[in-house]
């Protein structure tokens, strides 16, 4: 099994370079080509960056501020946010081993960096915490959604535990709460075909065609007009677990993308999406043990959601 080299930059303060593979284009320097290809970045940070020598090439060369711009050269650089927000929500270590580490993650913390999320991502927080450069996410859950997630720390072994998750061997269970329809006949398994919703980037949508997504949902507990459901899906698509909800009319208490698509940057602490993945089971591919995790998070009483 091939390992992908490390990249010519190391990683700083729990952060690792970012990387872009030079587009074709009209641009005489790479300097230019990074000015026009990040217009929210002026000009004078690149400047800063580059004579700082914190912007190289794929063999750790410097880029300089007249080097010609060469389609297809990966550029690597650092990427830095003003005024980032706390999360003020802390996560939490289930286990560690020489391979994987197992996180308890809170709601509204995203797993990986992106777009206005650098720091303040758990595996930002965990590389400061743990120490481990090398830790990557085997899978993925919404910043929005809370649980468990699974991170590889040796390069070498982390294609095994990706194909736990992309041949669907490991077995995820979520918990969610919701309005209770009386008419929906539970235990059902949902089955629809998702597509991006040609309305907003965000969103997800059910559309014609051969259904590519799948997920039980039994009911839990139910307090009137309120219940708590047990969601295990079958297939692994962005958003499913909330799109089906949604699609049977009981969308997940709290989503501010499904039915209704909400002004984004309008997080609401006090009133988190109410959906938490729950357990994660699987045979270690390395150790051939059996593992098995559930989240010490909690959706509260559904009283408290009347």
């Amino acid at each position: 099994m091939s390992v992908r080299a490390a990249p010519p930059l190391p990683v700083r303060e729990g952060v690792g370079p970012s990387c872009l593979a030079l587009p074709a284009g009209p641009w005489a320097t790479i300097a230019a080509c990074l000015v026009d290809r990040f217009p929210s970045v002026a000009a004078t940070t690149w400047a800063a960056r580059i004579a700082a020598g914190e912007v190289v090439d794929e063999n750790g060369g410097v880029i300089t501020p007249t080097r010609p711009h060469r389609a297809g050269l990966r550029v690597y650089y650092y990427r830095s946010l003003t005024d980032e927000a706390r999360v003020p929500f802390d996560e939490a270590v289930l286990f560690r081993d020489a391979h994987i580490v197992v996180a308890d993650k809170p709601h509204f913390l995203a797993v990986t960096p992106s777009g206005a999320h650098l720091h303040e991502t758990l595996l930002v927080r965990l590389k400061h915490k743990l120490g481990i450069d090398t830790l990557a996410p085997v899978h993925r859950i919404d910043r929005e959604t809370a649980g468990l997630v699974m991170f590889s720390i040796e390069p070498a072994t982390r294609g095994a535990y990706q194909r736990l998750f992309a041949e669907r061997v490991a077995q995820k269970e979520y918990e969610c709460v919701a309005p209770w329809r009386t008419a929906l006949p539970l235990p059902l398994v949902h089955r629809s075909r998702l597509v991006d919703d040609p309305t907003h980037f965000m969103r997800m949508c059910e559309a014609e065609g051969n259904a590519n997504s799948e997920t039980r949902i039994e009911l839990i507990e139910r307090h009137d007009e309120v219940a708590r459901y047990r969601l295990v899906p079958l297939t692994g698509k962005r958003h499913q677990l909330r799109v089906h909800c949604a699609a049977l009319g009981i969308a997940i208490r709290g989503d501010r993308i499904y039915p209704e698509l909400l002004p984004v940057d309008t997080d609401d602490h006090a009133h988190p999406l109410q959906l938490l993945a729950r357990r994660l089971s699987f045979v270690d591919p390395i150790t051939s043990e059996p593992r098995s995790f559930t989240s010490r998070r909690t959706l509260g009483r559904l009283v408290d959601h009347q």
